[in-house]
């Protein structure tokens, strides 16, 4: 017989003091979900303007992406639940105050529309590969026709999904960090600039880099004015908001946050967008993968972090 003595009633598994209990999954699946997120935004948003052909890439290809980011992003989650076999139950109810139940049926809309948009575009995307059933030629001819419809239906989608990856952090009140309500705004324009730089990364079409540079541009400065309003929000907060603060700015997060996100992941890019907009050749790849690589590391961050942060130990 093993005896242990207890000095204190926190010392519960998964609880205390085992704080971390989201990893790499959750930041990858949250890092996908919004560059989806913002990919889909474009797409339909051209796609409502009718101004489909100046951006073949992000109708098109790109929306393949999301469809393989979206798996991913659900393995991703599917793996870090403790009970897979009851991942069913999420589709049995809807909680209006809840936003895993919120972005749960947003993710599950907004699979089987991107399937949906990949079809209306199947013969384009694929010339080589036939329908061979007449039931799936007509389900394509109706999904041609009704394609501005659908994009109206994924535009608000998209913004829910982006905004939904920052409000599910955002409602856990015990992690001071992450309890802050700039975190669903900021990751949405994080996802809206992932998803331009991935535009930008598989485009060919100089017109449409062009464009999406411009756009990521602005994005990127809207981000860095709300990451300077978040941190600037909890400075005029309480003590344990400052302590949460420490984390980022002069804590064990404080390179991660500043050099690999902010500099790398946003400032630099922005800079070398801008000068390839004077016209000066920058190779397009260079400031999208730091956007990209930026985008995760951020989650990491945001997640890892604001675990550490607490009110009551």
């Amino acid at each position: 017989m093993q005896e242990e003595i207890f000095i204190s009633g926190r010392n519960i598994p998964k609880i205390d003091p085992y704080l971390e209990i989201w990893h790499f999954p959750i930041s990858l699946y949250l890092f996908l979900g919004g560059m989806a997120a913002g990919i889909i935004f474009f797409a339909s948003l051209f796609t409502v303007l009718r101004r489909e052909k100046q951006v073949q890439t992000a109708i098109k290809p790109a929306m393949i992406i999301v469809l393989i980011a979206l798996i991913i992003g659900l393995l991703a989650l599917f793996y870090d639940l403790t009970h897979k076999l009851y991942v069913w139950r999420l589709y049995t109810t809807i909680r209006i105050e809840s936003p895993m139940s919120w972005g749960a049926w947003v993710l599950l809309f907004i699979t089987i529309g991107t399937f949906l948009w990949i079809l209306s575009y199947f013969s384009e995307l694929f010339p080589k590969w036939d329908l061979k059933f007449k039931w799936l030629k007509q389900i394509e001819q109706f999904l041609i026709k009704n394609r501005r419809n659908l994009a109206l239906i994924m535009l608000p989608l998209s913004l829910i999904l982006g905004i939904y990856t920052g409000i599910l952090l955002s409602a856990f009140n015990a992690r001071p960090l992450w309890n802050n309500a700039i975190l669903g705004p900021l990751f949405l324009v994080s996802g809206l600039s992932t998803g331009a730089a991935c535009i930008i990364l598989f485009s060919k079409d100089h017109y449409e880099r062009k464009l999406f540079s411009k756009i990521d541009l602005a994005l990127i400065f809207i981000e860095l004015a709300l990451i300077v309003h978040m941190i600037m929000g909890m400075y005029a907060g309480s003590a344990v908001q400052l302590e949460a603060l420490d984390i980022l700015i002069g804590g064990e997060y404080t390179v991660m946050f500043f050099v690999f996100v902010i500099i790398l992941g946003l400032i630099f890019p922005a800079i070398l967008e801008g000068i390839e907009l004077l016209g000066y050749k920058v190779p397009v790849a260079i400031p999208a993968i730091l956007i990209l690589i930026g985008g995760l590391i951020f989650r990491m961050v945001m997640i890892e972090a604001g675990q550490l942060t607490r009110y009551l130990y």
